[in-house]
Parts: C-alpha cells; structure tokens; sequence
C-alpha cells in the first residue's frame, strides 16, 4: 500500500466536504436568509474543507513517517525473524530485501532469508496501511463534520477560511528559516568537531593544504589544512574572473536591450540571454573542460606562457562568468528600467546626448539594483561546483596566474565527502568546516544585497 495513499483519502473527503458544504450554504440562500449570509458559499465549501484536510493530511504525514518503524518492530517480533543475525550489515541488508520484496514481487533478493520474512513484513504493511487509511479518514471526518456543524447564514467563513491560509501562508515562510537553521546547526555541530583536532588559526591562515583521508592523526595534522589556498581560489575564481566577465557583459546587455533594443528585438533577445541561466553547469563544465580550457592553454603557449595548463583558473572563471550573465543582466535590466521616466526627460531636455544620459545619469540612479545583481552572481558564482571540478584542477595553490590549475573550496568539499575516510577523520570533517565558512560568506553576500535591493526600492517607491 503507498503511503500517499492516507493523503490522497483526506484529500477525497475535503472534496466531498466542500460539495456538502456549499450545498448548504446555498439552501440557506434559497430559504430567504440571502440578506444575513455573511460569506458566499465558496468560503463556507473552503472551510469546511480546510477544516477536514489539514489535521488529515497532518496525520497521514506524522503516520507515514511513524509506519516504517512500528512495521519493522512487529517483524523483528514475529518468529520468522528468529534465524536473523543480532546486529551488522548483513542482518540489514536481509530486512531490506524483505521489504522490497514484499512491496514488489519482482524485486530481486540474494539472501533466503529475506524470502521467509515476507509473509510477516506484508501483514504487517497491511495491519499498519488500514490503520492509517482508517483514522486518517476518521480524523478528517470529525474535523470536517464539526466544522460543516457550524455553518449559519451568519457564520463569518470568509474570515475563518482567511485565518487558515494566513497561516499556511505564515508556516510555508518559516520553512525557508527553519531550513537555513537546520543547515546551520549541522554544520556547526561536525565543525566543532573538526576545530578539536585542528586550530582554527591554522585552519584559516594556514597555507599548506594535502588531507590524507588515510592517514593516522597526530601531532602533525594540522599542518596539513591550511585552507588559505582554497578561500584564494575560490575567489580569484568565482570573484575576479567571472566577475571581469559576468560585469561588463551583463551590464552592457541590460542597457542595450532597455536604451536601445526595439521592443521586437528587446522581444527576442531577452529570453534569448536568459536561457543561460537553464543551461545545467554541468554542461558549462563539458564546455570549459572540451573546449575553452584547451584553448587558453594554446593561447598561453603561444604567448610564451610555458606553465599554462589545460586546467586553469581562467578556463573556470570564464565560463563561469558566462554562466552568471543573466544575474547581472537581469537585474541590471530591471533597476534601468525601473528609473523614473522623469530624470531621463529632463537629462535630455538640458542637451545631454543618450549615451551621456546612460552614463551620468541612469546608471548612477540604478547602481544600488545593479550592485545587488552583482552580489547575488557572485554568491552564485563561489558556489559552483561542477565548472571547477572539470575545468580548474584539484590542486591547492597559492598563485596570482589564470594559466595554472587551481582548486576552490567546493571541489574539496566533494573530493572530502565522496572518498572512503571515517567520518570521524579530520580529513572529513575539513569538509564541514569548509562549508561553514562558505554558507557564511554566501549568506552574508546574500543579505548585503537584500539590503542594497531594500534601499533601492525605497528611493523610486
């Protein structure tokens, strides 16, 4: 039985409670009481069913969750799971091919064992399945039914039915918050536990970066994540290069296709640009690796350049900055657009040409918009992944050359992550420490440009 199964009851019962529900609103129409009926019939249906879906729909969801526990339990109980072993990986995988084969018949199992736990695992997939379908459907009855108890020509069911989806509405905001705290307190927690075996000073200030996920730790650990190489990559890349890119073409798309585009153009060109921002960076990292980064070495040969390498900071950083072009264009786009019509008239009625009036006058006005872009493409941009694992290398280095190969703190971030190191290993742990200063540095970019964006509104508001 799928466990949407229970939501999809609830969501059945709040249709057939709106039905009702509207239907007895529009008899206490009929019989004359039109005058003293407060709320159309539309919020009388809505809260009746509002009233029936949530705590359904919250069971269901709560009993989904809880389900999977209390099944498990009552196979370990039955006698058929006598011969299993008492712990380790070999008794789990045995529960899990009997789970699978009890949902599906088709799926295949290795151990005999897991064939002779399949009767117990479906009774008790069965016995739990009808408990959820069945106080699902009596909770949301009851709800329902004493909501539909309350309907009068007089019942305030507008403001109710408002009341409800103010809070949806107030509980979908704080998922975002709760989100970011979740992330927070996992980060800060497995940081802490990196920061007891290696000095946050060397950590941050360090130089010399070579994590061995194998190595035995000791008195010299430490010297061994110095980070500083990777926080210098990160942002040579994602914050010089790409920027040197992603600024001057991004802010000269905005304000050709707002100064000067005709609208059929402006039509076709803008979406045109921002396709960009759907291409996967998984493909911009193909590109970088297959045909830009080759071509900057060549390049870098033919200057004279003799340690240009077909991994380099450049190849990343300028695909990179391709990739974030719609960011900045956009945003610039709309804060150009967004000058009142006014300062451009009078610009032009003092003898200004359009391109002085561009310049002294509508980019000064929208620069807090256009600066807010640039922040977000640069948080965007420091946080890429795939670009700098296919194009910039995997060496930690200190270096001021866009022909050498780099690394940036989200290829270690993987590289620590996807190896075979104990989760206890410091070499592990630096990954958590790593995205700690990152989701820090992102978030407070993030809000230097929300404030940056607050303050520009409130200028042309």
């Amino acid at each position: 039985m799928s466990p949407a199964t229970p939501v999809l009851m609830a969501v059945a019962l709040a249709l057939v409670g709106w039905l009702v529900a509207r239907a007895r609103a529009h008899r206490f129409a009929a019989e004359g009481n039109a005058v003293r009926l407060h709320s159309l019939p539309t919020y009388h249906g809505w809260f009746v069913a509002l009233a029936a879906l949530i705590p359904a729909a919250i069971f269901a969801i709560a009993w989904a969750s809880l389900s999977p526990s209390l099944i498990l339990s009552k196979v370990l109980a039955s006698p058929a799971a006598s011969g299993l072993p008492a712990f380790g990986m070999k008794r789990d995988a045995v529960l899990a091919e009997a789970h699978d084969l009890a949902y599906d018949a088709s799926a295949a199992a290795f151990n005999p064992l897991s064939r002779a736990l399949v009767p117990a695992f479906r009774e008790a997939m069965t016995l739990y399945g009808t408990i959820g379908i069945v106080v699902t459907l009596l909770v949301g009855f009851a709800c329902g039914a004493f909501a539909f108890l309350k309907l009068r020509p007089d019942f305030r069911a507008r403001t109710h039915v408002e009341r409800i989806v103010m809070g949806i509405l107030l509980a979908a905001s704080l998922v975002a918050i709760l989100t970011t705290l979740g992330i927070l307190v996992s980060l800060v927690f497995e940081t802490a536990r990196f920061f007891q075996i290696v000095s946050p000073l060397k950590f941050l200030l360090g130089t010399h970066w070579s994590p061995d996920p194998m190595a035995s730790v000791g008195a010299g650990t430490a010297d061994s994540y110095g980070a500083l190489p990777l926080f210098w990559g990160t942002i040579y890349i994602g914050a010089v290069i790409a920027m040197l890119v992603a600024i001057p073409l991004g802010l000269m798309s905005a304000i050709y296709l707002t100064q000067y585009a005709t609208p059929v153009l402006r039509k076709w060109l803008k979406p045109m640009l921002e396709i960009l921002a759907g291409v996967p960076t998984v493909v911009y990292g193909y590109f970088a690796a297959l045909t830009v980064a080759p071509a900057i070495r060549d390049f870098g040969k033919l200057v004279g350049i003799a340690s240009a390498s077909s991994e380099s900071a450049l190849a990343a950083g300028v695909v990179m900055g391709i990739m974030i072009i719609p960011f900045v264009s956009s945003m610039a786009d709309d804060s150009i657009a967004a000058v009142p019509q006014s300062l451009r008239d009078g610009s032009l009625a003092m003898g200004a040409t359009k391109y002085e009036t561009i310049r002294r006058v509508l980019v000064p006005a929208a620069l807090p918009g256009i600066v807010a872009g640039v922040m977000l493409a640069v948080s965007r941009a420091i946080g890429e992944t795939m670009i700098v694992v296919m194009a910039a290398g995997a060496t930690a280095r200190l270096t001021a050359n866009p022909f050498e190969s780099m690394t940036t703190v989200t290829f270690q971030i993987v590289a620590m992550l996807t190896g075979e190191g104990s989760f206890d290993h410091p070499a592990t742990l630096s990954a958590f420490a790593l995205g700690m200063v990152l989701f820090l540095v992102t978030l407070s970019l993030n809000f230097v440009a929300l404030r940056v964006v607050k303050r520009f509104r409130e200028a042309y508001d």
